[in-house]
């Protein structure tokens, strides 16, 4: 028997290996299993099994880690598209689909010992008045944890194995599960009654559950043809993948929850994507409620980054056990081992949160339409803001579209107002944090005892520290970033690489040393202070990565919120959606456009879909919301847009510009990185990526784009034009004609972390065929020791 393994290290192959006959019926494809490697002992996935190998002498399996397969067959499956998409190693994308404290070698179940009362054979003996004691809790009980007997009775471990020498107690190691919700009490909740527009949104889920349609050609699609989810769309029916477009305050929650439940009826579970943002306790509460009793009772499972690892390990467990019906959590969650699985959630699908920072750079939002269509299940996209590109599917036939135009039980859409701050700025000598029409709306709300929600998403206290006199401005030594300045800490800190420094008390320039050196821009903790001043009996909090350190930190202080303990509450983005206050009629967004104006063509998109979600907080109880949007461009499109709520008006205008320019939706984009601590070094590697990049088009320029690196450039970094086994590729692959190659320039933020980073941004109509190409071009390709090149397919993030 021969096991085919996928090690945790980025070969791009496997290698097979013996499997001895004592592990024979434990080895099996998903396994995970220790193997020698040359002189070292290495993790992997057995991803094939098979009778036997090209290769003689094969070394053996050293042993199996768990007592069942980890990776399912068909999330094995899965990761190789992973992989062959988004141009990472298989590996890579292997190591992605189980979590941290799963790989783990040395992770297991948490033991404990249990006391539990035996049946009484004869009379009870008299016990000493210790023994007595605490034999009173353990009858009580019936059944205790050792520790917390040893606590509650005040004694030693000793006295109670005293009772377990008489025969009354047994004291036994069990598992004891770690659950991050064990000490939570969750009302169970019923179905709600569904308006017209719910009930038909949830109808045509339901029958779309119900038909049964032909994976097998998904499979083999898949194999042969690797693409994004979202081009693949097209095999299945239509009806397999929804977009719920509905407002704010719609419902789509409970067409969620009554989906799930006809998905356990169906005998099947379900996943259900949140954006670690939103993956509030709140949000949480509600899945556990629906079905926590009842003849749908199951275990809801949550996955997110602010579980224990014991947590994690726990939590991933009970779902591969089949325990654990339905999953909610983050990005990683697509990848939980649900079988069979009927039913994929992804909420606020729109959220670049959705989107991997490092390899495999992968789009859960994507990956959960592609493994829907795997394993023939049905996926609902949800948002109040879809993305362009979901909606773009929608009216080309890709997706089908669900519309909830209104808010549950009538209640109305915040009424928005847009303050124009340049006007406010030239009553008070210069920009305020807060205008005159927001300090009175609050104002108003304290007497009423209404809350309030100021969004700025920026935090600290003030956003650099210059010298009027010399001009000196304090910059991170490792980025090109202002460090930002944070109050209570009395620090100078960057946002990017951490590099903190005290604050100066003068002009640290040596020829100036002025003493009047002074901050600007703001913060949250500038809004906060401020706003103490403003209104000294108001009871204040502030929500940003500063202050909620703690694992319980977001849920003690919207807790406090949610009882009416908070009047007014300060966030970033972590108080922009998903969650519901009746009681907040007020939203104040101190700088709208603050992200408007960014080298990134989806900033006016990122902005029409925050203050869309932000004032969605307002107004959710019986009293109607008011929004305040205070900005300094506001007859900006995204702005007016989003005053209105009309999400359709700024798509039409939005899709004009993308298809003049070949951005998503319309095109696909890759963004290739190339970074390293020698500016000069990156720069020229860039130049050479894109000649052969350049290859792809049919058109290659002359190599004088090299002339602006160091003349000894070619000769210092081994990067001649010389032929080598990517020219052989180029004239073996299909010629690209509409490839648009732009850079290489540098990154808007050209240093990060002490390292320089070059973009070259590829835009295609057709990405799966590129991206096949890319992964083979960069195995290809060499570059310096110290100059690295990151692919990153569909990408969000441009900076």
């Amino acid at each position: 028997m021969i096991a085919r393994v996928s090690l945790e290290i980025a070969l791009r192959r496997e290698f097979d290996y013996a499997v001895p006959p004592e592990l024979a019926d434990k080895v099996d494809v998903g396994s995970r299993v220790q193997v020698p490697f040359g002189a070292r002992k290495i993790l992997g996935v057995v991803t094939a099994v098979a009778e036997e190998s090209a290769h003689a002498n094969l070394k053996p399996i050293i042993k199996v880690i768990g007592a069942q397969t980890l990776v399912t067959p068909k999330v094995l499956k899965l990761a190789r598209w992973i992989g062959e998409y988004y141009c990472c190693a298989p590996e890579t994308a292997l190591k992605s689909v189980l979590p941290e404290a799963v790989r783990n070698e040395d992770a297991s179940w948490r033991e404990r010992l249990l006391v539990r009362v035996l049946p009484l054979a004869g009379e009870f003996p008299k016990l000493p008045k210790r023994q007595q004691d605490v034999w009173n809790i353990i009858e009580e009980r019936r059944e205790i944890l050792l520790s917390e007997l040893v606590t509650l009775a005040e004694t030693t471990a000793a006295t109670v194995r005293k009772l377990e020498d008489r025969g009354l107690v047994s004291i036994t190691n069990e598992i004891s599960e770690r659950d991050p919700y064990a000490k939570e009490v969750i009302l169970a909740s019923q179905p709600l009654v569904l308006n017209p527009s719910q009930a038909n949104a949830l109808e045509k889920i339901k029958r779309a559950m119900g038909v049964a349609a032909a994976p097998q050609n998904v499979q083999r699609d898949a194999e042969h043809h690797p693409r994004d989810a979202v081009a693949t769309a097209a095999i299945n029916p239509p009806s397999s993948t929804f977009l719920l477009h509905g407002v704010t305050g719609s419902g789509k929650t409970e067409i969620y929850l009554q989906a799930i439940a006809h998905a356990l009826e169906q005998g099947k579970g379900a996943i259900v994507l949140v954006p670690e943002i939103s993956l509030t306790p709140q949000t949480v509460e509600r899945f556990k409620a629906r079905f926590s009793s009842g003849k749908l009772q199951t275990l809801v499972a949550v996955l997110h980054s602010h579980l224990s690892a014991g947590e994690r390990h726990d939590e991933w467990h009970k779902i591969r056990q089949g325990r654990a019906r339905i999953v909610i959590g983050a990005r990683s969650a697509v990848f939980a081992p649900v079988e069979p699985l009927g039913l994929i959630v992804v909420d606020e699908e729109h959220e670049s949160t959705y989107k991997q920072e490092e390899a495999p750079r992968y789009h859960a939002r994507d990956v959960a339409i592609m493994r829907g269509q795997m394993e023939n299940a049905v996926v609902v996209l949800g948002s109040a803001t879809p993305s362009m590109e979901s909606y773009f599917n929608c009216q080309r036939g890709k997706f089908t579209l669900l519309e909830l135009p209104e808010r549950v039980d009538d209640q109305k859409m915040p009424r928005v107002r847009v303050v124009d701050m340049r006007q406010a700025g030239f009553k008070e000598k210069g920009p305020p944090i807060f205008s005159p029409q927001l300090k009175e709306a609050i104002t108003q709300r304290l007497e009423r005892k209404e809350q309030t929600i100021l969004f700025l998403n920026r935090r600290g206290y003030s956003t650099s520290l210059q010298c009027p006199k010399c001009g000196y401005v304090a910059n991170c030594p490792n980025c090109s970033l202002t460090l930002t300045y944070h109050r209570p800490e009395q620090k100078l800190a960057c946002h990017i690489c951490g590099h903190s420094e005290k604050v100066p008390l003068v002009c640290p320039e040596p020829k100036c040393k002025n003493p009047a050196i002074r901050f600007a821009g703001t913060g949250t903790q500038k809004v906060e202070d401020i706003l103490g001043k403003l209104f000294p009996h108001a009871r204040i909090k502030r929500m940003d990565a500063d202050v909620m350190k703690r694992k319980d930190d977001y849920r003690r202080v919207l807790g406090e919120f949610r009882h009416g303990k908070i009047d007014i509450l300060i966030g970033t983005q972590m108080i922009a959606k998903g969650l519901h206050f009746p009681n907040v009629t007020l939203v104040g967004i101190i700088y709208a456009d603050m992200a408007l104006h960014q080298p990134d063509f989806r900033a006016g998109e990122r902005t029409f879909q925050l203050l869309t979600q932000v004032a969605g907080r307002a107004g959710r109880g019986d009293v109607e919301g008011e929004v305040f949007v205070q900005a300094f461009t506001p007859f900006h499109p995204a702005i007016q847009y989003a005053r209105r709520h009309d999400f359709v008006g700024f798509y039409e205008q939005e899709i004009e510009f993308r298809k003049q320019l070949k951005y998503p939706p319309t095109g696909r984009v890759a963004l290739l990185t190339l970074k390293g601590r020698s500016e000069d070094k990156v720069k020229f590697s860039a130049e050479h990526l894109k000649r052969e990049l350049e290859k792809l088009t049919g058109n290659t320029s002359a190599p004088a784009a090299a002339s602006t690196a160091p003349a000894a450039a070619a000769e210092l970094f081994d990067l001649g034009d010389k032929p080598g086994p990517q020219d052989k590729l180029i004239t073996q692959t299909n010629v690209f004609r509409d490839l648009i190659i732009s850079g290489p320039s540098p990154a808007p933020l050209l240093r990060a972390e002490n390292f320089y980073r070059y973009h070259i941004m590829l835009r295609t109509p057709a990405m799966s065929r590129l991206s096949h190409a890319l992964a083979q071009i960069t195995m290809a390709m060499t570059f310096p020791d110290d100059v690295t090149l990151a692919v990153d397919i569909d990408p969000v993030d441009l900076s």
